[in-house]
């Protein structure tokens, strides 16, 4: 199983599925990751906080532990 904070930057993943419960994976799911979405990783800060992804056009910023939330292959 790999996450989306695994995924090296410049590289992208399709998502597989959500882990997450309630209110964290609705807000995830409303930023349009979703399954079979494809998630390009843009930039990792420094100490992993925030984890910047393009999704369907969109560039978005997810914090570490959202991204943990996120099994990808």
């Amino acid at each position: 199983m790999k996450t989306l904070k695994e995924v090296p930057c410049g590289q992208t993943a399709k998502v597989k599925k959500l882990t997450g419960e309630g209110p964290v994976k609705r807000r995830i799911m409303d930023m349009g990751i979703t399954k079979g979405v494809d998630v390009f990783v843009r930039k990792v800060a420094p100490l992993g906080d925030p984890v910047e992804v393009t999704v369907r056009g969109y560039e978005l910023s997810l914090r570490k532990a959202d991204a943990e939330m996120i099994e990808v292959e």
